[in-house]
Order: C-alpha cells, then sequence, then structure tokens
C-alpha cells in the first residue's frame, strides 16, 4: 500500500508541474505517435530546466525567458 502511494506521489508530483509550466492538459496532439513524442521532448526540457540554476525562477518563468532571451535559451540548453 504504501509503495503504491508513493509511486502515485511522485506521478502527481511531476503531471502537476508539467500542467503548470508546459499547459499539458490543454494541449491535443492527435496524430499518431506525436502525442507520447511531445511529452517526451516537454519532459526533457523540464530536466534541462531544473539542472540550470543560474538563476532563481519558477518552472514557467525559465521556459518563458527561454522564449524571450536566445542568451538564456543557449545558457540552459547550449551543451546540446
Amino acid at each position: 500500500m504504501k509503495a503504491t502511494r508513493m509511486h502515485w506521489f511522485v506521478e502527481n508530483q511531476l503531471h502537476w508541474i508539467l500542467d503548470i509550466a508546459f499547459r499539458e492538459d490543454q494541449l491535443q496532439a492527435r496524430m499518431g505517435y506525436a502525442g507520447k513524442n511531445l511529452a517526451l521532448i516537454r519532459k526533457w526540457i523540464l530536466n534541462m530546466l531544473k539542472q540550470n540554476t543560474s538563476r532563481k525562477l519558477s518552472l514557467e518563468n525559465k521556459r518563458r525567458l527561454c522564449c524571450l532571451s536566445d542568451d538564456y535559451l543557449l545558457e540552459s540548453f547550449g551543451c546540446f
């Protein structure tokens, strides 16, 4: 029982973050594997944004800043 609760706790934490930072519940990718592929990309981006600790911002604000600033985008993802 405890293992099941722990699993759902972790699962809910991840999906809540994805919903807040990427508005994942509002997305509608319905062609083939598009939904699964985009979910993998969003999770990869989420992990990259979490690793960048140069500025103390929320994940949603980090995502927005990547859209607004090429310098921050390169700082966050420049190693790839």
